[in-house]
């Protein structure tokens, strides 16, 4: 190694005038002063230089020097492989066997690598798989549930067929089963349209527990309903057990109407017996303790008789219109007749009709929960069962008041007809309303009738003002009853009038009806009847005494709190009008 570095050098030395340094070249014009200053600089801050340069050492010499030095170097490291070939040939033979391991790995290397990439392709393949096959057990899954339900619905269990056919209606476990026999039939009806084939399976077993099961509700039903005909029931206590077993109704109608139609039948005509036959022996009985004493049509002339006081004396009547009287116990008419207890008309009256309202208010309730009606189908079958009842509350309403002269009675009946029309409003039952309204107007048409025939001015007056305190000032009944009063005072001051001014009263009405003719000179002849008349004026002289002394009497304090002094009649007026007729006087 030496000796290539000696001979590299001698080279040099040799060839060194020879060499082309290009851009190196210091001797060529082109050359950059500034860059040999830099390159100058960096070698002189070598270690080795500065050490050269200080011990102040011959270049060429020192060069010789390290060249002997490498020379020792390259001999020593000639040994050293030498003294190492063994070594160095140990392990040639160690890396070419490695080489040949590393060949024979690469290899391997290469053929795991193909089987990785095969595995990949089967480890896609196997994923597809997965997919598909994910992708089928969920519509597995999704069939499974709708063929699990089917199934489900398709199989009669032996547990639904034993108790429909041997366990009793009352049972809670017959009632169970008698929903789920329910929506089996209901979903093999939904199966028989879609033509499914598993439905015939089954279709026999469900119409023989269908048949079955109808037949013991019907018989369960009928019984009960037969049971409300026995004397002195409480038929509210069968009611309440039908309403517990509502859902046999339901069942019936969806699945077999005629029966459902035979029980509604059977049960409107039961009831409407029931009812009718009640309220007709309660409402006969009521009558027997009412007052023997009631007024005839001589109260209303105004008869005097001092042993019977006026029937237009309210006294505690009105209490039956505040609220713990109107909705108070109803009479009972025998524990009445023991104690020989008497009641007027309009007692009686609230008794009947608030039976009436409240039986009609839970019949009507039961109606629309066990029949399931609402709307105008449950006023027709409410109307089916209580409409004979209702026909004879008005049937003996009409009889009562046609022949009635007891006018403050059939007012307060009116009242207690229009309260307990607002109690079926409360309760939300519409079904009496329009029986309510119909006997009221009944009652009121009834009653302004009564009135017409009221001759007695006293009596018409005294009703007027028991109206007028019970009612408000702008009522219809009170502008109602001030009409029928003012034509009552009309009449009769006619009727007074009529003894003494008879004559002259007709023969005023007959000439002015002449006047309006124009045929007034058909009375020149009525020379005499117009004496005689004349002759009769003398009575207001007299009439117009007696008058002066009434207002006299009248202005004494004893009298002078009397609201009527306010209607009458001015005596100067009444003076003057008698001047203008009679000029003479």
């Amino acid at each position: 190694m030496c000796d290539s570095v000696c001979f590299f050098l001698q080279k040099t030395d040799g060839d060194i005038t020879n060499l082309s340094l290009g851009e190196l070249d210091i001797t060529t014009d082109e050359f950059i002063l500034d860059e040999v200053d830099i390159h100058i600089q960096a070698n002189l801050e070598d270690d080795l230089v500065k050490e050269a340069l200080k011990t102040g050492v011959d270049l060429r010499q020192y060069s010789k020097q390290v060249e002997v030095e490498l020379r020792k170097i390259e001999q020593a490291s000639i040994k050293d492989y030498i003294k190492e070939s063994q070594n160095i040939a140990s392990l040639h033979n160690q890396i070419t066997a490695c080489d040949s391991i590393l060949e024979r790995m690469e290899g391997m290397l290469s053929g795991f690598q193909s089987d990785l990439s095969s595995i990949s392709s089967e480890i896609q393949t196997l994923q597809q798989q997965s997919v598909s096959m994910n992708v089928r057990l969920k519509n597995r899954q999704a069939v499974r549930s709708h063929l699990s339900q089917l199934v489900d619905e398709l199989v009669v269990p032996g547990a639904m067929i034993s108790t429909i056919l041997e366990s009793p209606v009352t049972e809670q476990e017959f009632l169970e089963q008698l929903h789920e026999l329910n929506s089996k039939i209901n979903f093999a009806k939904e199966l028989s349209f879609r033509e499914t084939l598993a439905c015939s399976d089954i279709q026999d077993i469900v119409d023989r527990l269908k048949v079955k099961a109808v037949s013991k509700i019907r018989e369960f039903i009928l019984q009960k309903i037969y049971s409300f005909r026995k004397p002195m029931t409480n038929y509210q206590i069968p009611q309440n057990t039908l309403l517990k077993y509502r859902f046999f109704y339901q069942f019936l109608l969806a699945n077999e109407r005629t029966v459902a139609k035979e029980i509604r039948d059977e049960y409107v005509d039961t009831m409407s017996k029931i009812y009718y036959s009640y309220f007709k022996s309660y409402s006969s009985r009521l009558l027997k303790v009412q007052y023997e004493e009631v007024a005839d049509k001589d109260d209303l002339m105004g008869v005097e008789d001092t042993s019977r006081n006026t029937i237009f004396t309210l006294g505690q009547r009105g209490a039956i219109l505040s609220p713990a009287e109107l909705e108070g116990p109803i009479l009972v008419p025998h524990t009445a007749q023991r104690g020989d207890s008497r009641y007027p008309y309009e007692t009686l009256f609230r008794s009947q009709h608030y039976a009436l309202l409240d039986n009609g208010c839970r019949e009507f309730l039961f109606l629309s929960d066990f029949f399931m009606v609402i709307g105008n189908s449950a006023f027709d079958l409410f109307n089916s069962i209580m409409g004979k009842t209702l026909g004879m509350f008005l049937k003996s309403m009409s009889t009562y008041v046609s022949d009635c002269y007891d006018s403050i009675a059939i007012f307060l009946c009116i009242h207690i007809i229009l309260r307990f029309r607002a109690i079926t409003t409360k309760r939300t039952i519409p079904a009496l309303d329009k029986s309510v309204s119909h006997e009221r107007r009944q009652t009121k048409t009834l009653l302004d009738d009564t009135c017409k025939f009221c001759t007695s001015f006293d009596c018409c007056r005294c009703f007027f003002f028991f109206v007028q305190e019970r009612a408000a000032d702008d009522s219809k009944e009170v502008e109602s009853f001030q009409q029928l009063l003012l034509a009552r005072t009309q009449e009769f001051i006619e009727e007074i009038l009529s003894p003494p001014f008879g004559g002259m009263i007709a023969f005023v009405k007959e000439a002015e009806a002449l006047m309006e003719k124009g045929q007034l000179d058909r009375l020149k002849n009525e020379e005499g009847r117009v004496a005689g008349i004349t002759k009769q004026m003398g009575a207001l002289t007299q009439l117009i005494q007696y008058y002066h002394g009434f207002h006299k009497i009248l202005n004494q304090p004893t009298f002078r709190s009397l609201a009527v002094r306010s209607e009458l009649i001015n005596l100067h007026h009444l003076m003057v009008e008698v001047k203008k007729h009679k000029p003479n006087f």
